[in-house]
């Protein structure tokens, strides 16, 4: 990058470091009047998160996270763009920030249809490549982080929200399509494609996780052999269909217990668990502690959390 773009991207860099201040003035994931993008500040380094991510796109403005998939770590540095093209289980952490330097970040969800309207119009070149991981980092450039900064600057005027906010997200999954992520995107979008058929088998996982998995049907179901589709799956997600299936399983039950109050026998069944003790092994190995001690942690966090919010007030909240 020439050093007149770097001096750009730097103070588009800061002016969205204050744009995202305004947003999240205490420690925690923001929704926003914009319900596709979300906005994030943490004061210091945080420990490994599990979540699934849905296709977005995601940009550090200050202090750096990793994303963690089946053992592969991707660092997301500020100005750096990540993007997830299907539904994804990942670990992700903080690893840069402090009081006076909180992380700040964002995400913005990617519209499958949009994307399919620019393929079908042919508004990105650049051809498909074969099956590749449905997650990569790459620089942002200028014309990515204006589309981003204008998308946030929008939430000062919510009368223009419902209007143009869709104009803007749009021109963003544009500027991907035809930047340095647009492979990717492409190639889970493009109709026929190995991996257009495994993001098929991922939106039927993710509405159909507490079943019993039969490869063979779920293979069939979107045209593709049995070893093919085992193949493609763990290239573009890094998992087996079955360790998929089962991170799936495990952050519903997590869910479940902290948002219902089920206990964990009943939230394991209810995701498909036969065996409450096998439950109990999968989730401590999961997410490192028993159900009950790490839905304690949960709660103690979300009440402190929210104690935060009641003395500190917020601003661009929905």
């Amino acid at each position: 990058m020439s050093a007149a773009r770097l001096d750009v991207v730097t103070e588009q860099q800061a002016q969205l470091a204050v744009l995202i201040r305004q947003l999240a003035s205490t420690d925690r994931i923001s929704g926003t009047a914009i319900p596709a993008l979300s906005v994030a500040r943490f004061s210091a380094p945080s420990d490994r998160i599990a979540v699934v991510y849905e296709p977005s796109l995601c940009l550090v403005a200050q202090g750096a996270k990793e994303v963690i998939l089946a053992g592969e770590t991707y660092r997301l540095d500020p100005s750096q763009s990540l993007l997830i093209s299907v539904d994804l289980p990942l670990d992700v952490r903080v690893v840069e920030a402090r009081p006076g330097c909180p992380y700040l970040g964002l995400c913005i969800a990617i519209d499958p249809v949009v994307v399919a309207e620019f393929l079908a119009d042919d508004a990105a070149v650049a051809p498909t490549g074969p099956p590749a991981r449905a997650i990569t980092v790459a620089p942002a450039g200028p014309p990515l982080i204006d589309a981003i900064i204008r998308l946030v600057t929008l939430l000062s005027t919510p009368r223009d929200v419902e209007a143009l906010a869709p104009l803007i997200r749009r021109e963003i999954t544009y500027r991907v399509l035809s930047g340095p992520l647009g492979d990717r995107l492409r190639q889970i979008a493009t109709a026929g494609a190995p991996s257009h058929r495994i993001a098929r088998a991922i939106r039927w996982l993710r509405g159909h996780f507490a079943e019993e998995l039969g490869i063979e049907v779920l293979s069939k179901r979107v045209g593709m052999s049995a070893s093919a589709f085992y193949l493609h799956f763990k290239g573009v997600t890094g998992l087996s269909p079955l360790q998929y299936q089962k991170r799936l399983r495990l952050q519903e039950a997590r869910r479940l217990m902290l948002g219902e109050g089920l206990e964990a026998a009943e939230a394991a069944y209810r995701v498909g668990y036969e065996s409450a003790s096998q439950f109990g092994r999968e989730y401590r190995r999961a997410f490192g502690a028993s159900p009950r001690r790490d839905i304690a942690a949960l709660t103690t966090e979300t009440q402190r959390s929210m104690k935060s919010r009641s003395v500190s007030p917020q601003h661009g909240s929905p």
